[in-house]
């Protein structure tokens, strides 16, 4: 007789020890991963094109990160930055700092989340300004805290029944070229969008009554929605007209995973505050916030801060990230990723009329599925079924947008070639049988 799989157990574990509101994308559990390679509990090896939703840009137990964790644990593993400070903080602050886009001198602090750092950076923003009211984007995701989903832009799941949400928090169209909100193509439509935000200062919001306009420069769970070069440059001109602050949310696309270090560096923009989180730590939990020297020292002493931000063992993981990236140099394999995965993907759309967009930069790839090419309906029970089919193939993915019909690509950037290439192999057998099907 067969021993039972250890997954089967721990399932039935899981449905008695979890909420049902924690929810997985697969019904294996991980027992070790290397690189880009997960294997579960079972002995099944699966291709990771999902990175811990974007944490694992420099691969699974890189021995550089393994080091650096081991190292740390054997001194000490916390004390507080507000009681007893430690160097791995001050200098994974100082690197960050000399990383962030724009000459303007600098300050970083550590949180524990993307969420946690949105909810610093509004509070600093409203310090440095005075003012209470937050702009903010159709199909953003900043995060699951009150406030953060207050900034999400999706109900089901982020925000259903957890109302009520904070007030003076705006939302405005995002420049979303496959689904333009103002009914034209890119480039003739001169950035029409633009002109969005200056329409809400007449009949949306007071315009000296807004502390800061917060944007991912490639949209994240909204879709990877990549705007044209030209936005973030214009928008952040139009806030700067206005005294409004203008904050760079990079937690999914820093650290770089779009060919650049901090996305923004490809639109040409300094933020007057800059979110970071994600692949800052390697797989350890760590959030920041970086801005102007200015900003940042607006809040008064004690201001901001909290008992785990910084952990030690996530900030010197932060470190060895930041020389992993460098010494790899995998901004620029992330370019080179994106290229291939672009390349392959265009092929198969020639097949396959579902896949209605291809979007993205560097190695922050989706590709849309919709019903009809025409209608641009989108595709939403096609892409589950894909993401089933593709995890029972031995590739994990996770979805995105609005109406959940975008695939997109988190691989670590430490992939291989043949790894990689092997995943898109598997993407494009998979989408033909649930296409058939």
């Amino acid at each position: 007789m067969n021993p039972e799989p250890v997954s089967a157990e721990l399932n039935r574990l899981r449905a008695e020890a979890l909420p049902k509101g924690v929810v997985s994308a697969t019904t294996s559990f991980i027992a070790s991963a290397k690189n880009a390679t997960i294997t579960d509990t079972d002995g099944k090896e699966f291709i990771d094109f999902a990175g811990g939703i974007g944490v694992m840009n420099v691969g699974h137990s890189h021995p550089k990160v393994v080091a650096a964790a081991h190292a740390q644990v054997d001194k000490f593993a916390h004390t507080s930055i507000s009681v007893f400070p430690w160097e791995s903080y001050i200098r994974l602050a100082a690197k960050i700092n000399e990383k962030a886009p724009g000459d303007t001198p600098k300050r970083t602090m550590f949180v524990n989340s993307g969420a946690e750092a949105v909810e610093n950076a509004v509070k600093i923003a409203r310090a440095a300004t005075g003012r209470p009211g937050v702009v903010c984007y159709q199909n953003a995701f900043h995060g699951r805290t009150n406030l953060t989903m207050g900034l999400t832009s999706k109900i089901v799941p982020y925000k259903k029944d957890f109302g009520p949400f904070p007030a003076d928090i705006y939302r405005i169209p995002y420049a979303y070229c496959y689904r333009c909100p103002v009914g034209k193509e890119y480039p003739s439509c001169n950035m029409a969008c633009v002109g969005l935000l200056e329409q809400a200062f007449e009949n949306q919001f007071q315009a000296d009554r807004i502390a800061c306009l917060i944007a991912e420069p490639v949209q994240g769970e909204g879709g990877f929605i990549a705007p044209p070069l030209e936005y973030h440059r214009m928008i952040k001109d139009l806030c700067e007209s206005k005294g409004i602050l203008y904050i760079a949310d990079e937690v999914q696309a820093g650290f770089g995973r779009t060919g650049k270090f901090f996305a923004m560096e490809h639109y040409g923009v300094e933020g007057d505050i800059m979110t970071t989180a994600k692949s800052m730590g390697g797989g350890y939990p760590l959030g920041g916030i970086t801005g102007k020297a200015a900003v940042m020292d607006s809040p008064c002493a004690g201001g901001i801060g909290g008992t785990y931000g910084g952990n030690p063992l996530a900030c010197a993981v932060g470190l060895t990230v930041i020389d992993i990236i460098e010494e790899e140099n995998l901004c620029a394999r992330a370019a080179d990723i994106g290229a291939r995965v672009r390349d392959r993907w265009g092929a198969m759309q020639k097949k396959f009329p579902q896949i209605g967009d291809i979007r993205g930069l560097g190695a922050m790839m989706a590709m849309e599925l919709v019903e009809d090419p025409k209608t641009k309906k989108p595709a939403t029970a096609l892409t589950k079924a894909y993401r089933v089919k593709l995890y029972e193939n031995g590739l994990v993915n996770v979805i995105a947008g609005t109406y959940d019909n975008v695939i997109r690509t988190l691989v670590p950037l430490t992939i291989d070639w043949e790894t990689l290439d092997k995943g898109l192999d598997i993407m494009e057998s998979t989408l033909a049988q649930v296409i058939a099907s």
